[in-house]
């Protein structure tokens, strides 16, 4: 099993830094999630191949691998120039990716909730230009639905991603999206079976809790969707049954402490959160 660390609240710590900061945290593992000098949040790849060596031999020197790296990119969308422009993007991240030895991707489904079946074929698009290229370099991909993409259910999720019926493509549970996705977390990951191979690990509050009103949104009815990142604790997620299913499973994938809310203090938290995870484990 590998604990990692998605490194976004401290992702202004320069690229061949990183590694050396994520080991002195205790991990041995970096999700590299997106950021302005690598691959940015639905934009092409910043990041050179000359980079992309340093990258690799910081990391070495650092005795720390990445786990996986996660683009998003609007691969989905019902506009059919912005998937065109996607999928140009995904593919010189499936090199990086490659290049840096790493056998793991992860994204979201996106597109519009309020299109579903336009982004979906929109989606089949991009995989069919897609799947040749992870064959092609060994890397598997896991998916995860998303608050406000085309597929936010869970058990919808791993449907859709049985039916891409790809032995490169799997699913990803992500914790704080727990009441987004559909509240129950130990049937998602029994349902999942061996699709699952990546869980991303932080806490959230139940935006449905108080008759819908745990969150007062303004103006009434709009389709924003809330929830957090937070340190397991500070939340409503019940870890307890989480990891249950986890250790009935024999899950043997990515554990990811992905926790977005303490930038001013994203050093302490990441170190309390790899050792709440280490305190779920030994149980």
């Amino acid at each position: 099993m590998k604990i990692a660390l998605d490194p976004y609240m401290i992702r202004h710590v320069p690229l061949l830094e990183l590694p050396s900061l994520v080991a002195q945290l205790g991990y041995e593992w970096i999700e590299l999630s997106p950021r302005e000098d690598f691959i940015p949040f639905f934009r092409h790849p910043r990041v050179d191949d000359a980079t992309v060596r340093k990258f690799r031999k910081a990391l070495d020197g650092a005795g720390v691998g990445v786990s996986s790296v996660l683009p998003l990119f609007r691969w989905s969308g019902p506009d059919e120039e912005a998937r065109q422009a996607a999928v140009r993007y995904w593919k010189r991240s499936i090199q990086i990716a490659a290049d840096l030895g790493v056998d793991s991707m992860i994204s979201e489904f996106n597109g519009r909730p309020e299109d579903p079946d336009r982004s979906e074929a929109q989606f089949w698009k991009s995989l069919d230009e897609l799947l040749p290229l992870f064959e092609r370099e060994g890397i598997h991909l896991a998916l995860e639905p998303h608050p406000d993409d085309f597929v936010e259910n869970g058990y919808d999720a791993v449907n859709l991603i049985r039916g891409i019926n790809h032995p490169n493509v799997g699913f990803l549970y992500c914790a704080p999206h727990t009441f987004h996705i559909g509240n129950d977390a130990p049937g998602i990951i029994r349902y999942a079976g061996d699709l699952l191979t990546h869980v991303h690990l932080a806490d959230a509050f139940d935006h449905t809790a108080s008759s819908g009103n745990r969150y007062i949104l303004n103006p009434p009815g709009t389709p924003a969707r809330v929830h957090q990142h937070l340190d397991i604790g500070e939340g409503e997620v019940d870890f307890d049954e989480l990891f249950r299913e986890l250790r009935a499973k024999g899950f043997d994938g990515t554990l990811t402490a992905c926790v977005f809310a303490w930038e001013e203090r994203a050093q302490e938290s990441s170190v309390f959160m790899r050792e709440k995870i280490a305190e779920f484990l030994a149980k």
